[in-house]
C-alpha cells in the first residue's frame, strides 16, 4: 500500500479528503494528517509517505516551503498535490517548479478531480520507481536510460535491430504498433532571461511535465528532454490511418496554450510524417526538425510537407558519422571524438553560407552529448562557464564562424573532461555490468546480449572487463552463477538438477563441470564437505 499524508489547517477539509474517495481502491492508506507545514515535515520524516496532499496557505510553514524543504531533504518522493482557496498563477508556477502533480481549487474540489490527481501521482510514482529499479539493478543509467535509448532511436545509432530489440525488451517497451512519428519542440522564455540557473531548470522541468501530460491525453506518446530548452516526442499508434493531422496539431496547440497560461513561455513544434518501422523513426525526426524551421507565432505547430523536401536535402545528416560518434561516446574514446568533431567543424567551415545546416548539426551533437554521456548537463555547464548563457549561447548565433568557435570549445572541453574522468566512467560501466549480471544470474547471459543492452560493442566490453576485473566476461558469469548455486544447494536445499535448471544451465552435467572448474569440487562433493563441517561444529 502507498502512504498518503494530508496537510491542511482546516479540520473540515481533512475530513472531506478522507471521505471523498475509497482510498483502498487506489492501493493507498492515509498515514496521518498535519495542521501546518512543520508538523507535516515531521510526519514525512516519520512515515515516509509517497504522496502528500497539502494546502498552500498554512501557518508556521506553508505548503510551498514544505515542498521545497522536502525536495531538498528527501528528493523527488513524496509527490505533492496542492490545494488552495483561490486561483493565483504565481502560486501555480512555484508549485509546478517543485514538480507538483496537480493544483486543485478547494471550492471546486470533487471526487473526480481528486481521483484524477491521485491517478497522475500513482503514474508518476511508477515512472520514478522504475528509474530507481534500473539504477539499483545496475542497468546503464548514465543520464537516463530511457532518454539514452530514445536518443539512439532518434539518431539511428543502434548498431542493428537486435541491439534495438534487446534494449527495448530490457526497458519493457513494446514496439508492436504500425504507425510512429516524431515531433521536435522548443520552449521559449523571453520574459525569464534574468532567472538564475536553478529557477530556469525548474521552469523547464515544470513546462515539460505539463506538456507531457497534455500530449499524453490526446495521443499515446513518449516525451523526453533533449536539453534545457528542447524536447522530443515519439507517438505510437496502432495503424497508419489513426494519424490525423488536425488531432496532432490540436494536441500541440492545447499544450502551448496551457504552458503559456501557467508559465508565460511559448511552445513551438515541428512534426514529422508517419513511418511503419521503429528504426525509421529517425527519418520522421529529421522531418520534424525541418518542419520546425517554419513554426511561428501565427503557426506554432507545423507538420512536415512536400515543400520541406528541399530543406531535407540540405540538412545535416549525423548518421554519416554514426560509427565514430557511437564509439566515441560509448567507449569514452577521446582520440576518435576529437578527430570526428574536427571533421565536422571543417565541414561547417567549408560551407560558410549554410548557417542553418551548421546550427542544426551542432545542436544534434549537443543533444547526444547531454543524454549519452555521464553528467551531461553538469559537464556542459563547466565547459561553457565562460559564456554568459552557457552552452545555450548556441541558440543566439547567426553565423557559421560563431558555430565553429562554439564547436571548438565543445570539442576541446569535452575531450578534457573525458580524459580526466575516463577511469571513473569506465569503472562505473563495469560496476553496472557486474550488478546487472548478479541481478540476472538465473538467466542465460551472453556477451553479445549484455553488450547490446549497455550499447557497447561485444569486443570492447570483453576487453574492458578483462582489464578491470582480472577475469574474463564468461569467467565472471560462471563465478556469479556458482556463488548463487552454493546458496541454492545449502540454504534452500535444492537438488543439483534443480539448481542447474534455475541458473539457466543446459544440463546438470554442464552445471557440475562449471561448478568444479570454479571451486575445485563437484556440487555433490561441495554439499558433502559442508555437511561434514556442520556435523563437526555441532
Amino acid at each position: 500500500m502507498k502512504k498518503l499524508l494530508i496537510a491542511d489547517d482546516e479540520p473540515l477539509v481533512q475530513i472531506g479528503i478522507k471521505s471523498m474517495l475509497n482510498w483502498a481502491d487506489f492501493g493507498i492508506e492515509i498515514c496521518g494528517t498535519a495542521v501546518n507545514g512543520q508538523n507535516a515535515l515531521e510526519m514525512i520524516e516519520e512515515y515516509s509517505p509517497e504522496i502528500v496532499i497539502s494546502d498552500i496557505r498554512m501557518p508556521i510553514m506553508n505548503g510551498l516551503e514544505l515542498a521545497k524543504t522536502s525536495r531538498e531533504t528527501y528528493g523527488r518522493i513524496p509527490l505533492f498535490i496542492f490545494l488552495t482557496s483561490y486561483e493565483e498563477f504565481q502560486l501555480i508556477k512555484e508549485a509546478m517548479s517543485y514538480e507538483a502533480i496537480d493544483y486543485l481549487i478547494k471550492l471546486e474540489l470533487n471526487a473526480d478531480a481528486l481521483s484524477e490527481a491521485v491517478k497522475k501521482a500513482l503514474s508518476r510514482l511508477d515512472t520514478l520507481q522504475v528509474s530507481l529499479e534500473y539504477k539499483e539493478s545496475g542497468r546503464p543509467l548514465l543520464q537516463s536510460y530511457f532518454e539514452k535509448f530514445f536518443m539512439r532511436l532518434l539518431h539511428n545509432l543502434f548498431e542493428n535491430e537486435e541491439q534495438f530489440l534487446l534494449q527495448a525488451k530490457d526497458l519493457k517497451l513494446d514496439f508492436d504498433d504500425s504507425c510512429y512519428f516524431a515531433a521536435f519542440c522548443e520552449i521559449r522564455e523571453d520574459s525569464h532571461k534574468d532567472m538564475d540557473y536553478t529557477k530556469l531548470m525548474n521552469l523547464y522541468n515544470s513546462t515539460l511535465q505539463m506538456a507531457k501530460e497534455i500530449i499524453g491525453k490526446h495521443l499515446p506518446a513518449y516525451v523526453f528532454s533533449l536539453d534545457m530548452k528542447h524536447f522530443a516526442v515519439i507517438f505510437h499508434l496502432p495503424k497508419a490511418e489513426n494519424f490525423k493531422e488536425d488531432i496532432v496539431s490540436q494536441c500541440f496547440i492545447n499544450a502551448a496554450e496551457m504552458v503559456h497560461n501557467y508559465f508565460n513561455v511559448s511552445l513551438f513544434t515541428g512534426v514529422g510524417t508517419p513511418v511503419i518501422r521503429p528504426l525509421n523513426i529517425s527519418e520522421s525526426y529529421q522531418e520534424a526538425r525541418q518542419a520546425f524551421a517554419r513554426s511561428s507565432d501565427a503557426e506554432p505547430a507545423v507538420i512536415f510537407t512536400s515543400s520541406d523536401t528541399a530543406l531535407m536535402r540540405n540538412a545535416f545528416n549525423i548518421s554519416v558519422f554514426k560509427s565514430e560518434i557511437t564509439k566515441a561516446f560509448n567507449e569514452f574514446d577521446t582520440d576518435v571524438l576529437y578527430q570526428t568533431l574536427t571533421e565536422i567543424i571543417e565541414l561547417f567551415e567549408s560551407h560558410p553560407m549554410r548557417f542553418s545546416q551548421a546550427a542544426d548539426g551542432a545542436c544534434n551533437i549537443l543533444y547526444l552529448a547531454l543524454s549519452l554521456l555521464p553528467d551531461g548537463e553538469k559537464n556542459m555547464a563547466e565547459i561553457f562557464s565562460a559564456y554568459n548563457d552557457g552552452y545555450r549561447s548556441i541558440y543566439r548565433f547567426t553565423t557559421v564562424s560563431q558555430i565553429s568557435e562554439w564547436m571548438s570549445t565543445f570539442r576541446d572541453g569535452l575531450c578534457d573532461v573525458l580524459k580526466s574522468k575516463r577511469k571513473t566512467y569506465k569503472a562505473h560501466v563495469i560496476t553496472n555490468v557486474q550488478k546487472y549480471i548478479n541481478n540476472h544470474v538465473t538467466e542465460k547471459l551472453s556477451l553479445n546480449e549484455v553488450a547490446g543492452i549497455f550499447g557497447l560493442s561485444p569486443n570492447y566490453l570483453s576487453i574492458l572487463f578483462k582489464k578491470n576485473c582480472q577475469l574474463g566476461f564468461s569467467e565472471y558469469i560462471a563465478q556469479a552463477k556458482v556463488n548463487k548455486a552454493k546458496t541454492l544447494l545449502l540454504e534452500q536445499d535444492m537438488k543439483i538438477y534443480e539448481a542447474a535448471d534455475q541458473l539457466g544451465f543446459e544440463s546438470a552435467f554442464y552445471f557440475s563441470k562449471v561448478f568444479k572448474k570454479v571451486t575445485g569440487l563437484s556440487p555433490r562433493e561441495f554439499i558433502q564437505q559442508n555437511t561434514i563441517r556442520e556435523y563437526e561444529e555441532d
